[in-house]
């Protein structure tokens, strides 16, 4: 009720529908916080919101204004259905079916049944409504002929009264790893009984428009990533400042020596900065990505859209995938300072790892972001998306080539800009040979290479802004020892992290195919 009365679900959604009308960027600070506070509650929120902006785009208007209302006031919740029992990531396997009702244009009989969705269900909001994707008579199979209905758990008047049962019904609950607070459902449609839905678009638009709402929920997913790594960092920092273990190093064997905070131990400080630097610099890169979504919808120029909705359309698979790697190895490089303390339920650090992992999982797991990188985004235009990042970074490494004290760090930068260039001629040249699998097989490779140089520019970037608040003087305290701290990450991760980015570019262009053997898994 808290949340729902702030407006929060509501707070990036259309004005004309209740919705506060705040910008992505700041939508995605937002979203920070809640999902470092509770993910699992924070999903309800999240896919409401995705499900109201795909309403406010391609619903009829009788119900348009009334069903994104509630979901932004939190009133009722919304689901998006694409897995099918069997059929996993492969959406175009769909088998539920969409009957056209006689006498009620618009409207269709559903029947089937999806798995793993998402706060299928809740006791908390009064309806919820479920985007579903179903294949009408005679369509084409494949992704094609899926078109895409909206289906209520009660039927409602013009002004928002609930009626009677829809035959949608929850069949069972996932038993999950992690985000235990969010229901995730087995659901049936027309099984015990007529189950009505109503057409959003035209027959056959239905995975288009769903991804109107997917990619918003990678974003969100990006953010996940994020806040788990932050509050495994967060937590960690805490612990290690008070838990006294152990004698310094440089005293070990000196009698008499006192015990200190493990944060004096030189491998738990290593932890710690890798947790806080992913952490920053992930930040900075998804906030630039929600900018430019901004930017996207909102600049005049038709030019400046269209390159900020590439931009978005190149990050959104990196952001994904790489995020939510990091978050998962910062929870569990936490769950490591805390020792065996990290290992009970006494400390959040296991749920943190828990909650996390499945943002790797779900909204199409890291392996088809790394394909869809590769295979489309990669290639569209003849790879301008990419050549225009490239021109982005240089001209952020021109700006740092102004300060000496960032010469290290920009050789270190370029030198990994240059093995991802390379990196993506190779798998380029092997796709326009045909060798489509060998290229494939270096997509997830790649993604990791492509993530780990995105933070090293962010990180970088944030070290010339550290630079100029430290040019300024006059600095508190605080102020000083966080500029200084941008400058110990930008030391830390183009020394000690960033090398992995070229080793994995010599990886990817080794035309290493063993994988592929025949000989295997028999």
């Amino acid at each position: 009720d808290t949340v729902s009365e702030g407006g929060w679900h509501g707070f990036s959604g259309h004005t004309d529908f209740g919705g506060m009308g705040m910008p992505a960027v700041l939508d995605a600070m937002v979203a920070e916080l809640f999902a470092a506070y509770a993910p699992a509650f924070t999903m309800y929120g999240g896919l409401s919101r995705g499900v109201a902006n795909v309403l406010a785009a391609y619903a009829p208007d009788d119900i348009r204004t009334l069903v994104c209302e509630k979901l932004y006031s939190g009133e009722w919740n919304g689901t998006m259905c694409l897995t099918e029992p069997g059929a996993g990531s492969d959406v175009g396997s769909n088998r539920t079916k969409a009957v056209p009702v006689e006498g009620r244009p618009g409207f269709y009989a559903l029947t089937g049944e999806k798995i793993f969705i998402s706060c299928g269900d809740a006791d908390f909001t009064d309806n919820t409504v479920h985007l579903v994707l179903a294949r009408a008579p005679g369509a084409p199979e494949g992704t094609r002929g899926l078109s895409i209905f909206l289906v209520s758990k009660h039927h409602y008047t013009d002004d928002g009264g609930l009626g009677a049962r829809n035959g949608a019904y929850v069949e069972g609950i996932e038993h999950k790893m992690g985000i235990h607070g969010s229901a995730t459902c087995a659901i049936s449609f027309g099984a015990r009984g007529p189950c009505l839905g109503r057409i959003l678009g035209e027959e056959g638009q239905g995975l288009k428009i769903m991804f109107h709402m997917m990619n918003e929920a990678r974003l969100e997913v990006a953010i996940q990533g994020l806040a788990g790594a932050a509050s495994a960092y967060a937590l960690s920092k805490a612990y290690a400042a008070e838990r006294v273990q152990g004698v310094d190093v440089a005293q070990h064997d000196q009698e008499g020596a006192q015990a200190v905070p493990i944060l004096r131990h030189p491998d738990v400080r290593r932890m710690l900065l890798w947790q806080k630097v992913h952490a920053e610099a992930m930040r900075s890169l998804i906030y630039k990505t929600a900018l430019r979504l901004d930017h996207a919808h909102h600049l005049d120029d038709p030019a400046a859209k269209r390159e900020a909705r590439g931009y978005v359309e190149l990050m959104t698979p990196v952001l994904k995938a790489y995020c939510s790697d990091k978050g998962f190895d910062a929870a569990v490089m936490g769950m490591q300072v805390l020792g065996g303390y990290g290992y009970t339920r006494e400390y959040p650090l296991e749920q943190i790892a828990r909650d996390t992992k499945i943002a790797s999982i779900y909204e199409g797991t890291n392996g088809i972001q790394a394909m869809d990188l590769l295979g489309r985004k990669m290639a569209k235009g003849s790879g301008v998306l990419f050549l225009n990042w490239l021109g982005e970074v240089n001209a952020e490494l021109d700006r740092c080539r102004e300060w000496a004290e960032l010469a290290d760090a920009v050789a270190a930068v370029e030198k990994a800009r240059d093995s991802l260039g390379a990196s993506a001629m190779h798998l380029g040249g092997l796709g326009m040979e045909g060798r489509v699998h060998q290229a494939m097989l270096q997509a997830t490779p790649f993604l990791d290479q492509f993530g780990c140089v995105a933070l090293a520019v962010e990180t970088l970037e944030q070290a010339r802004h550290a630079l100029l608040g430290l040019k300024r003087g006059d600095l508190s305290e605080a102020d000083g020892r966080f500029y200084r701290g941008k400058l110990a990450n930008v030391r830390f991760y183009t020394r000690s992290v960033l090398p992995r980015a070229v080793a994995l570019g010599k990886s990817i262009r080794s035309d290493d195919d063993s994988a592929l053997s025949d000989d295997l898994f028999v």
